[in-house]
């Protein structure tokens, strides 16, 4: 049967199998719910394919600048550019759109002939953070609490969830943390740039990042290298600001 989960082109590619009179019913009862909702934001107006089609068509990473390049600007049912809103139910991710929308807004569009560019370090080896949290992504059937433990049963977190959440655990190993920075330095040396760590000390697991990072700076020479630690809003206002001023700056994400 159709999963919302697998967004609506699920259900509209299952009732292809439907006779032609209910193939249109049913779509006649999505289209009078488009109709008194509000507009969703196309990823092919010709298609009529909406955001909700297919869940990975749209990518905060990927979406949010192309709809910040268009003035704020999202596609219609009408095929043209209209304003948009974006619900990104994430803090940092949130935060980070905002600063740069409220930049865009005091100072306009930025000059590709002009800008800084903003090379990126990132922590990914050995399934760090993110990219090895698949197969610790749940989704909560009860109401409860999910607990983590060690090998010996000592409780490291516990969060309370509901039904219906979606949990999801990331970790990093000790040894990708230290290429990480290791790599990071050497990235600022070669090119002269100055690096951001971007880790906000209010956030659990970034406050244990901050303490490895710092330990690990040491294992270097930093000496004539501009490395900061900066929440991410703070990053990315720095950030902007360096890059309209044409001035590249080195991204550090982990």
């Amino acid at each position: 049967g159709f999963s919302l989960n697998n967004g609506i082109g699920d259900l509209y590619e299952r009732i292809t199998a439907l006779p032609a009179d209910k193939q249109a019913e049913i779509k006649a009862d999505i289209e009078a719910v488009y109709a008194v909702r509000p507009q969703l934001a196309m990823v092919n107006s010709d298609k009529g394919i909406t955001n909700l089609h297919v869940p990975s068509d749209v990518i905060v990473d990927a979406s949010m600048p192309a709809m910040i390049r268009d003035s704020g600007k999202m596609w219609g049912t009408d095929g043209q550019l209209h304003d948009a809103k974006a619900v990104i139910p994430d803090r940092c991710y949130a935060t980070i759109y905002q600063a740069v929308i409220e930049d865009c807004k005091k100072n306009g569009a930025f000059d590709p002939t002009t800008m800084g560019s903003v090379p990126n370090v990132g922590l990914m080896a050995q399934k760090a953070e993110e990219y090895g949290s698949h197969d610790k992504t749940f989704h909560i059937q009860t109401n409860g609490v999910v607990r983590v433990t060690d090998s010996q049963g000592n409780l490291l977190m516990e969060q309370n969830v509901e039904a219906g959440d979606i949990w999801r655990m990331c970790q990093a190993k000790d040894a990708p943390i230290q290429d990480w920075v290791k790599l990071a330095v050497n990235r600022a040396r070669a090119s002269n740039t100055p690096a951001i760590f971007w880790l906000d000390s209010s956030r659990a697991h970034d406050s244990v990042m901050i303490e490895k990072v710092r330990r690990y700076l040491g294992d270097h020479d930093t000496s004539g290298l501009d490395i900061q630690i900066l929440s991410p809003v703070d990053a990315m206002k720095l950030t902007l600001e360096r890059t309209r001023a044409g001035k590249d700056t080195i991204s550090v994400t982990g």
